[in-house]
C-alpha cells in the first residue's frame, strides 16, 4: 500500500474548508440584503404617509378656502377644478389684506352713490363670472345678504351691483372698503368686505346713530366739548381777574403798565441817556426804584421830616448816619428824598473802594447814581448843581456791634466839609432811626472776615443760624430827619485850607446828627411800630 505524501494531505485539507468559507459569504450577503430591503421599505413607508398627509391637508384647504354653494347653486353651477396648495394659500392672504384694509377705527357714515354705469360688455363677458356668482353681497346698513345666484343669470355685473335700501331712503352704492367712492377690479376670488356710506345730507331712515362721530370728526367723542369749555372758562376768569385788578388799581395799574412797555421800548432802542459818572436816570426810575419802594413803604415804613430843608434847585452835601449791617440806609435815604421831595430830587452817593469791587453791586450802584467817595468826584457834581450824599462812618458805622447803637463813629479827617467849602454848597445834617435794628450784629467772626478780604463777618440772631432766610431783614420803623443846613458859602473857597476850620465844622455837624438821633429815640413808641 502506497504512503500518502504531505503535499498531497494539504490539499485535500484546503478543499474541504472553501465550500465552509462559501456558506459564511453567502450568509452576510443575504442578510445584507435583507437589511437594505428593509429600509427601502420603510423608507417608502415613510414618503408615502408624508404625500398621502400632504394631499390630506391640501384637501382640507381647498374646502376651507372655497365658498359653500347653496342647494339651488349646487344643482346649477359647473363644479370648479381642483386648485394646487399655492393658489389657495394666495386666497387666504388676499382675503385677509381686504379684510384688514376695509376694517375702520371709526364707524364711518354714509354718502350718497353717484348714478350707476351701464354694464360694459367686458365685464359680462369675464370667464370668472360663475365664481363670482357664489360670493355673498355685502349688505348696507346692517341689513340682511341677498340670496345666492346662478351664474350670472339674475346677478347684475360688478360695476352696477346696488344694494337694497328703505323705503324714503337715498340709492345707496357699495364703494370700495377704503372709502374712495370707486371700484378697483380685484383679480382674487375670494369676497372683499365693503363699508357703505351715507348721502352729505343725511335723512331720518340713513342718519348715523348718535354718539357716532362723523368721518370727518379727528378727535375723541367729548374732546371739543371740554375744549371749548376751557376755554370759555380762561376767558371770564381773565375778564374777572382784569376787572377786580382794574377796579384796584384803577388808571394808576393802567399807567404803570404803560411806563413799563415804554422803558422796554427805549432800551430795546437805545433811547437813553448815561453821565459821565455812568448814572443811568431811566433805569433807576423804572427797575431799581419800583423794587426799594417796597421796601420803603411796605417793609420799613419810612417816616420823611424836614425835606423843606434840601434845596430846590443847586448843589448840596446831605451827611448821614451809617448802620444797618448792610448798607440799605444809603439807599433808602436816596428814595426818601425822590418821593417827598417837591422836585424830586436825585441824591448822588459817594461810595467806597469795596462797594464798586464787588461784581454785580457795583455796576447797580453806578447805574443809580452812586460814584467813588474822592473829593474831585464830589467837588465836580456839587459844582454841577447836584444833591450829593456822604456817610463819613464809612464800614466802622454800618459793622458796629449792637449794644453801640445809634453812637456815631469818628468823622475822619472832615474831607466832605473841604469839598462843601470849596464847591460853596450847604451843608445838611441828615439822622436815620430804624436802620441799627434791620440786622442786629451779635458777633463778628473776624478770622473769617480776614478770609474773605470783608471788613467783618457779622453774627445776628437770624443768621447763619437760618440760613438763607436770616438775609431777610427785620421790618423796624425808619424815621429820616434832615436838620437845617449849614451854610458854607460865606466862609469863602480858600477856608478849606485851614484845617481848625475843617474840623470845627466837621464837629458841628457830627453833634447834630447825634442829638438829633437821641430825639428822634425819644419821642419813637417801639423799634417795630
Amino acid at each position: 500500500m502506497a504512503q500518502r505524501t504531505p503535499s498531497s494531505t494539504t490539499k485535500k485539507t484546503a478543499r474541504a474548508a472553501t465550500p465552509a468559507k462559501s456558506a459564511k459569504k453567502t450568509a452576510a450577503t443575504k442578510a445584507t440584503t435583507r437589511k437594505t430591503a428593509a429600509a427601502k421599505k420603510t423608507t417608502t413607508r415613510k414618503t408615502a404617509a408624508a404625500t398621502k398627509a400632504t394631499t390630506q391637508k391640501t384637501a382640507a384647504a381647498k374646502k376651507t378656502t372655497a365658498p359653500k354653494p347653496t342647494a339651488k347653486k349646487a344643482s346649477t353651477t359647473k363644479t370648479a377644478a381642483p386648485r394646487s396648495a399655492v393658489a389657495a394659500a394666495a386666497e387666504r392672504a388676499g382675503g385677509e389684506r381686504a379684510r384688514r384694509r376695509s376694517t375702520p377705527l371709526l364707524a364711518g357714515s354714509e354718502t350718497t352713490a353717484p348714478p350707476t354705469k351701464k354694464t360694459t360688455a367686458s365685464s359680462a363677458s369675464r370667464p370668472t363670472a360663475s365664481r363670482r356668482a357664489s360670493r355673498p353681497a355685502a349688505a348696507v346698513g346692517g341689513s340682511a345678504p341677498t340670496s345666492g345666484t346662478t351664474k350670472g343669470a339674475s346677478r347684475p355685473a360688478r360695476t352696477t351691483r346696488s344694494t337694497t335700501r328703505a323705503a324714503g331712503a337715498p340709492a345707496l352704492r357699495v364703494v370700495d372698503g377704503e372709502g374712495t367712492g370707486t371700484r378697483r377690479p380685484r383679480r382674487t376670488t375670494t369676497p372683499r368686505p365693503r363699508v357703505a356710506t351715507a348721502p352729505t345730507t343725511p335723512s331720518p331712515a340713513s342718519a348715523p346713530a348718535e354718539g357716532t362721530p362723523s368721518s370727518g370728526t379727528a378727535l375723541a367723542p367729548g374732546v371739543a366739548e371740554l375744549l371749548s369749555v376751557a376755554l370759555s372758562a380762561g376767558q371770564v376768569a381773565s375778564r374777572t381777574i382784569g376787572g377786580a385788578v382794574s377796579n384796584a388799581a384803577g388808571e394808576e395799574w393802567e399807567r404803570r403798565l404803560g411806563e413799563v412797555l415804554s422803558f422796554l421800548r427805549r432800551r430795546v432802542q437805545g433811547d437813553y441817556s448815561v453821565d459821565d459818572f455812568g448814572f443811568d436816570e431811566d433805569f433807576t426810575l423804572h427797575t431799581a426804584f419800583p423794587v426799594l419802594r417796597l421796601l420803603k413803604d411796605r417793609w420799613f415804613r419810612v417816616e420823611v421830616r424836614g425835606i423843606e430843608n434840601i434845596p430846590a434847585t443847586g448843589g448840596a452835601l446831605v451827611v448821614s448816619n451809617h448802620s444797618g449791617t448792610i448798607a440799605l440806609d444809603s439807599v433808602m435815604t436816596q428814595l426818601a428824598i425822590h418821593d417827598a421831595h417837591p422836585q424830586h430830587r436825585f441824591l448822588r452817593m459817594l461810595g467806597a473802594d469795596l462797594v464798586f469791587a464787588l461784581p454785580v453791586v457795583g455796576d447797580f450802584a453806578r447805574k443809580t447814581g452812586a460814584t467813588l467817595a474822592t473829593n474831585p468826584d464830589a467837588e465836580r457834581l456839587m459844582t454841577s448843581g447836584e444833591l450829593v450824599g456822604v456817610w463819613p462812618e464809612g464800614f466802622k458805622g454800618v459793622g458796629k456791634p449792637f449794644r453801640e447803637r445809634y453812637k456815631l463813629q469818628r468823622f475822619g479827617r472832615g474831607g466832605f466839609v473841604a469839598a462843601a467849602i470849596r464847591s460853596e454848597v450847604p451843608i445838611i445834617p441828615c439822622s436815620v432811626v430804624g436802620a441799627e435794628e434791620i440786622y442786629p450784629m451779635v458777633g463778628n467772626a473776624k478770622t473769617l472776615a480776614r478770609l474773605l478780604g470783608a471788613p467783618y463777618a457779622p453774627i445776628t440772631p437770624t443768621f447763619p443760624l437760618l440760613g438763607p432766610l436770616g438775609l431777610v431783614p427785620l421790618p423796624s420803623k425808619w424815621i429820616i430827619e434832615f436838620s437845617p443846613p449849614v451854610d458854607t458859602a460865606s466862609l469863602g473857597p480858600t477856608a478849606a485850607d485851614d484845617p481848625a476850620l475843617v474840623f470845627d465844622l466837621t464837629d458841628q455837624v457830627r453833634e447834630t446828627i447825634q442829638q438829633t438821633l437821641y430825639s428822634v429815640l425819644m419821642t419813637r413808641r417801639s423799634v417795630f411800630f
